[in-house]
C-alpha cells in the first residue's frame, strides 16, 4: 500500500549527508512494510535483522568499527553487504537498545551504508538508555495511520486521491464529487487508518472481517501493556486505553475514568499510553505567538486516540450505525470527528517533526469557550473548530478572534468547501477583518497545505 512517507525515504536515500534513519510510531501502523518497501524497490538487497526475534544479533554491533560489524553479520547471513546497493534494516531495535548508540559508527565511518532503523515502544527504550545516544548522528521519521487519501489510493480511486492533493479553494467541488468523498470518508472512518485494518478490507470487501484485524490489533496493544514497565500497574493503563474512546472531544479529568483512583497513578498510566504513541495529548496553548508549546499549562490537556477505526470498534460502532445518523458531525455528538480531524493534522507535519497539536480554552463566569485545535502557519496561529451549523453560532471561535486579535479561521464540517467574510459577526477583531475557511471533512489531511496556500494570496 502506497504511503507518503516512501516519497521522504526515497529523498533520504540521495540526500547529501544522510544519516541512519530511526523510523518511529506504534505498533501496526507499518513502519517495517515501509523499510522493506524502500529495500525492494531501490536497493539491489535489503539485509534484515529483526532484535526481537533473535536478541542475539546485539552481539554483532558491540564493536566500534562499522567493517568489523558488517564482517560478522556477513558471515552470520551468509551475504555480502555492498554499500550504497544494500540496505541494512534492523526491526525492532527497541528490543536491543545497546545497538542504537552504534548507530553513529555507521554515520561517521561508513556514511556510503544506507542504514534503517523501525521499532515500536521505542519510546520506553530511548528513556531507559544507560548509554550515550547518537545526538545529531541519526534521524527520524514519525510515521502514524494511513491518512484519508492513503487509504483512497488502497482502495484504487487514485484520481480522487490526487484530485485532493491538487485541490485548490478556487476549484469549485461538484455535488455528486463532494457526495461520493463523503460517503468514501464515511467508511474509511469505521475502518480506521491502521494498514491491516484497511488491506483486509479491500482483499475481502468485508467489514467483518476488518473488524476482526481491528480487534487483533488492539488485543496486540493489550499484550504489550506488560512492557511497559513495572512502575505502573497494568489494569490501570488497559481501563485508561479502553475509557479515551468514549472521553474524546473533552478536556481529560482523571475522576471521570475512575474516582477510586489516584490522579497521579492514571497520569503515569496516560504516559505510558502517549509514549507508546497509542493516545496523545493535546495540550492547552495561550496562543498569544509561536512557538505554541511555549505557553502550555500541561495540567490543562485533551486526549485523542491513535486511530479511529480502533475507537469505533471499542465503541461498538459500525458503518450501519454512522449511515442510521446521517450528519457525520453527529455521531458521538462529533467526538469522532474531532478524532479523526486530530489525527490528521498531528500526522500533516514534515515526517521529520515529532508531532504535537494544541487546543484553546477560557474559562470565565459565564463566557467560557474553546476552540478544538490550534496550528502555526508561518508566524500565525491558526484556529480549527470541527463544527456544524452556520457561521453564527461559532461563539468560541469569535471569541478566539476577538482575544488574539486573529484574522483567519478555519472550521471542517460535512459541507463543500466555501470562504467566508465574517467580518460583520465577527466583531471587534482588529482591522475589522475576518476570514473563515470551511472545509470539508475529508480534506482534514491537505488543512495545512490549504491553509498555507491561502495565506500566500
Amino acid at each position: 500500500m502506497y504511503r507518503f512517507a516512501f516519497e521522504y525515504l526515497k529523498t533520504w536515500k540521495d540526500k547529501p549527508g544522510r544519516k541512519p534513519i530511526v523510523i518511529r510510531g506504534a505498533r501496526q501502523v507499518g513502519k517495517s512494510f515501509l523499510a522493506r518497501q524502500l529495500g525492494i524497490e531501490l536497493f539491489d538487497q535489503i539485509i534484515e535483522l529483526n532484535f526481537e526475534k533473535d536478541t542475539d544479533n546485539a552481539e554483532l554491533f558491540k564493536s566500534n568499527d562499522p567493517q568489523k560489524i558488517l564482517s560478522l553479520l556477513e558471515l552470520k547471513l551468509n551475504k555480502t553487504i555492498i554499500p550504497g546497493k544494500s540496505l541494512l534494516f534492523l526491526d525492532e531495535i527497541q528490543a536491543a537498545p545497546s545497538v542504537i548508540p552504534a548507530l553513529r559508527y555507521f554515520y561517521e565511518l561508513m556514511p556510503d551504508l544506507h542504514v534503517a532503523a523501525a521499532g515500536s515502544l521505542l519510546e520506553f527504550a530511548l528513556k531507559e538508555l544507560t548509554l550515550q545516544m547518537p545526538v545529531g548522528r541519526i534521524e527520524y521519521l514519525h510515521l502514524g495511520p494511513m491518512q484519508f487519501e492513503e487509504f483512497l489510493y488502497a482502495s484504487g480511486r487514485d484520481k480522487l486521491a490526487v484530485y485532493l492533493r491538487e485541490y485548490s479553494l478556487k476549484d469549485s467541488i461538484p455535488g455528486p464529487i463532494h457526495t461520493e468523498l463523503m460517503e468514501l470518508f464515511k467508511k474509511f472512518m469505521v475502518l480506521g487508518g491502521m494498514p491491516e485494518s484497511i488491506g483486509t478490507y479491500i482483499k475481502s470487501g468485508s467489514y467483518t472481517q476488518a473488524e476482526e484485524a481491528k480487534h487483533s490489533i488492539i488485543s496486540t496493544f493489550k499484550d504489550d501493556f506488560a512492557k511497559y514497565g513495572r512502575r505502573v500497574r497494568h489494569d490501570r493503563v488497559k481501563k485508561i486505553f479502553e475509557k479515551i474512546p468514549a472521553l474524546l472531544g473533552n478536556r481529560l479529568k482523571y475522576s471521570t475514568i475512575d474516582r477510586d483512583e489516584k490522579a497521579g497513578e492514571l497520569s503515569k498510566a496516560l504516559d505510558l499510553l502517549c509514549m507508546a504513541r497509542l493516545a496523545y495529548r493535546i495540550r492547552h496553548s495561550a496562543a498569544n505567538g509561536i512557538p505554541l508549546g511555549a505557553e502550555t499549562r500541561d495540567s490543562v490537556f485533551k486526549v485523542i486516540f491513535l486511530d479511529t477505526g480502533l475507537a469505533c470498534s471499542i465503541l461498538g460502532l459500525g458503518l450501519l450505525d454512522l449511515e442510521k445518523v446521517g450528519d457525520l458531525m453527529l455521531v458521538n455528538a462529533g467526538a469522532l470527528c474531532e478524532q479523526v480531524v486530530g489525527q490528521h493534522l498531528l500526522y500533516s507535519h514534515p515526517f521529520y517533526q515529532e508531532p504535537d497539536l494544541f487546543f484553546w480554552s477560557r474559562e470565565k463566569p459565564n463566557s467560557s469557550a474553546e476552540v478544538d485545535y490550534l496550528i502555526s502557519e508561518g508566524t500565525k496561529v491558526i484556529p480549527i473548530e470541527v463544527k456544524a451549523g452556520k457561521t453564527g453560532t461559532l461563539k468560541s471561535l469569535q471569541m478566539f478572534a476577538r482575544e488574539k486579535n486573529c484574522n483567519l479561521g478555519v472550521r471542517l464540517n460535512s459541507d463543500p468547501p466555501s470562504v467566508v467574510d465574517a467580518g460583520a459577526i465577527f466583531s471587534g477583531i482588529k482591522n475589522g477583518s475576518f476570514t473563515l475557511l470551511s472545509l470539508p471533512l475529508y480534506m482534514a489531511g491537505q488543512a495545512r497545505r490549504i491553509i498555507t496556500d491561502f495565506s500566500k494570496g
